[in-house]
């Protein structure tokens, strides 16, 4: 019940297309609740949620979405500005190039927002500026993140469930349990004891360009998504028709290519930091609001913190509520933090810096971990 209701704005509509699904229903003497989860926390957890409704907190602000759209669009305009006025010289370069990767580290935070329906009161409209925002302004598709990122946020850090964490462990041990169970089976895909070295490597700077690049193009065609494939191709074709008299063919693949090293490190630092240092094992089917705190930490608020991560430094609040508009994740925060406290779950809050480094503590930890157990258990 809890994941429907977070992640569904009409539950009416859901209802009729779930309706065939329906095989039966529970006699009135059987249990219905099941002993793996906190009835108590449920319920709390349901009161809040009521809490949240009546307080407004899901309704979005046009104004914040219509101006942050705006930035992203001024940057954009300003990239090509750069190159166009100052030449394709070193420095300009480079200037146009950290302008654009911000450019896509910010529409995808925006394309985030939208993707969880948390812009408008109507799914479809989400989905509709969704694709223009991911599509167009990224060159990738939105069936793709709709795929893996819902799977992400019913089961986070859930092994063989979210596809976040299928890295494990064909190039990296992750998570205390999973990582000594990889040794005592005297499995070594990689030298997890050095993967805190080498996840500077294959980590922050490769994930987008040399997998995300070629993996979403094949995800399209797979899956026939022409309507996805149409919009991906406008990103290109405008990158390529503003930039090409520009720089030339050279140039511009060669600005591309950097703008998606910018937009990688930016994009694995961020999503990252509030679940790899997190609790990472199978399912063990607890309840919504102690699968989503185990596996979520948050980072602290400034400007700064909030524009940089998309406002994803409120990482608890979002799981929680992943319909509810990020500008609002600071006002249910403290309450989030009253229920933690009240049954005794922590709820974990760090600088951004000490977010980063957790990353790294935690591979050189469960490395260490399965090196242990690979040579003695």
């Amino acid at each position: 019940q809890d994941p429907f209701i977070a992640f569904h704005l009409d539950k009416a509509l859901v209802r009729k297309y779930m309706s065939p699904l329906l095989i039966g229903e529970l006699a009135p003497d059987q249990p219905s609740f099941e002993p793996s989860k906190n009835k108590k926390l449920v319920e709390d957890f349901r009161e809040l949620r009521a809490a949240v409704e009546k307080m407004g907190l899901l309704k979005p602000s046009c104004a914040f979405f219509i101006l942050y759209l705006c930035h992203i669009l001024v940057l954009d305009v300003a990239a090509w500005l750069t190159i166009w006025y100052f030449g394709a010289s070193t420095v300009p370069f480079l200037c146009s190039a950290v302008l654009l990767g911000t450019v896509q580290a910010q529409a995808g935070w925006l394309q985030h927002d939208f993707g969880h329906l948390s812009v408008f009161s109507k799914s479809k409209w989400n989905h509709w500026v969704h694709k223009f925002v991911i599509g167009h302004l990224k060159g990738a598709p939105a069936s793709w993140w709709n795929h893996l990122h819902f799977q992400h946020h019913a089961k986070p850090n859930c092994f063989r469930k979210d596809p976040d964490v299928n890295m494990h462990p064909l190039f990296f041990a992750l998570g205390k349990t999973l990582s000594v169970e990889l040794g005592v089976q005297k499995k070594k895909f990689m030298p997890y004891n050095h993967q805190h070295k080498y996840f500077f490597i294959i980590g922050p700077p490769a994930l987008v360009p040399l997998y995300f690049q070629w993996y979403i193009f094949y995800f399209v065609v797979q899956r026939k998504q022409w309507v996805d494939l149409a919009w991906m191709l406008t990103f290109y074709i405008r990158f390529f028709l503003t930039y090409l008299p520009l720089l030339g063919v050279k140039g511009i693949l060669g600005l591309h290519l950097l703008v998606r090293f910018i937009e990688s490190n930016w994009f694995v630092w961020i999503t990252q930091m509030n679940h790899i240092p997190m609790h990472i094992d199978y399912d063990k089917n607890v309840d919504w609001f102690s699968t989503q705190l185990q596996a979520t930490c948050n980072v602290h608020q400034s400007l700064f913190n909030d524009w940089f991560s998309g406002h994803l430094n409120f990482q608890i609040e979002h799981h929680l509520f992943p319909t509810m508009p990020r500008h609002n994740y600071w006002k249910v925060a403290p309450l989030v933090k009253s229920l933690c406290a009240k049954h005794g779950i922590e709820y974990q809050c760090k600088p951004l810096l000490t977010a980063f480094a957790d990353i790294v503590h935690s591979l050189k930890d469960s490395g260490e971990l399965w090196l242990d157990a690979y040579l003695h258990k």
